[in-house]
């Protein structure tokens, strides 16, 4: 059943680029208040500003409860919350063996704790509505591991496990959540990581598009593009050593280690700051 958009408060967390900013974008113009939170709060602000249609904004820390209730406080002013986007993230890649310990808990911190925050954070004024609906921007190595992205892989899995936990225990309260899994997306935070053979990169606009039709028609997991869902069934399904070699042809075991390092400096260097 196709849900109407327009008028409804949807909250998206790293709204300041990327991702955030295309679903922001797309979001206002069908229609929706949108909330951009984001640690750079003079970004979020100069992009509020140019989506205009009441869009309003305040510095947020996803990885703290604190800050979560100080932003949603700012923002009230956009009235009760209808949607929540956990869209934040930060990918630094490498081999684990090599990793900063800071680092470990950074990509943890902003990818899975800062999802969970944002729930307990929204999500109750939606259950006591008796309507609303969580979108989580995992990633296709949420359910495909890729050496030398072990941390960030497995913080993406938990986004699943938690998407899936979290739409058992709030379907019966009125909440959908869905989650969305994007494979390499033309942004800032994949710069210089190669496509998989055969696949082509999503742009920032091809996923927010995705997450528009989701909150229009919610669905509980969709990939995108859509078609690689069905790659990933497929060879699942196959014994290990066929998926490995399948992986092998396609480069997919090597995308993150034959990333471009001198591509990445500036965004490696910032997101291992955050």
């Amino acid at each position: 059943m196709t849900q109407e958009l327009t008028g409804r408060v949807v909250v998206i967390t790293g709204g300041a680029r990327g991702i955030g900013r295309a679903t922001a974008e797309r979001l206002a113009a069908a229609g929706c208040t949108v909330v951009l939170g984001d640690l750079d709060a003079a970004l979020a602000a100069t992009v509020a500003k140019a989506i205009g249609r009441g869009a309003v904004s305040a510095e947020l820390d996803v990885t703290s409860a604190e800050s979560w209730r100080t932003f949603l406080a700012a923002t009230s002013e956009a009235g009760p919350v209808d949607a929540l986007v956990n869209n934040a993230g930060v990918m630094p890649i490498g081999s684990l063996l090599k990793e900063p310990d800071e680092v470990t808990r950074t990509i943890v911190d902003v990818n899975l704790h800062g999802v969970i925050h944002g729930t307990k954070a929204v999500v109750p004024g939606m259950v006591e509505r008796g309507h609303g609906h969580v979108v989580n921007v995992s990633s296709a190595v949420g359910r495909v591991a890729v050496a030398d992205g072990a941390t960030y892989s497995a913080s993406k899995f938990a986004v699943v496990g938690f998407s899936e936990a979290m739409r058992s225990e709030l379907r019966p309260q009125g909440v959908d959540v869905s989650v969305v899994l994007p494979t390499v997306v033309q942004t800032e935070l994949s710069v210089g990581v190669p496509a998989a053979k055969g696949v082509r990169p999503v742009t920032a606009d091809d996923v927010a598009k995705v997450i528009e039709q989701v909150l229009r028609k919610p669905k509980a997991e969709v990939w995108v593009p859509r078609w690689s869902q069905a790659i990933v069934k497929v060879t699942g399904a196959l014994p290990r050593g066929v998926q490995d070699a399948v992986s092998r042809a396609m480069g997919a075991d090597r995308v993150f280690k034959a990333a471009d390092s001198s591509k990445r400096e500036a965004y490696e260097e910032r997101a291992r700051r955050s």
